[in-house]
């Protein structure tokens, strides 16, 4: 890691937890920048670019985690990523998948 690292602490709200479908838009949207991205829960610390290490923290609904950022673009970065962490869950809590609009 090249210079300071940013952190950012966030809570997950999602009714379903930090699962595939989160984790993978949050690795795709940190593999979009050249910094280093680490996303760390208690003392596990995983790459933030890989949607399978996120998975590993098993991030349940009101599990908070910490995002560091170092590296070109870490400003940008942690405040994109922490964006995705903060949407709202378009799904519904009972796990059935959302209907379509017509």
């Amino acid at each position: 890691m090249i210079g300071q690292t940013l952190r950012k602490k966030v809570l997950i709200t999602n009714p379903q937890g930090f699962h595939m479908r989160p984790a993978t838009a949050f690795a795709r949207l940190a593999l979009q920048f050249p910094c280093d991205v680490r996303v760390v829960k208690e003392d596990q610390s995983v790459d933030g670019k890989s949607p399978i290490s996120l998975l590993t923290l098993c991030a349940l609904p009101g599990t908070e985690l910490t995002i560091e950022v170092s590296g070109p673009g870490a400003r940008e970065a942690l405040e994109a990523l922490v964006g995705v962490i903060n949407v709202p869950a378009e799904e519904p809590a009972d796990g059935t998948p959302p209907t379509p609009a017509p």
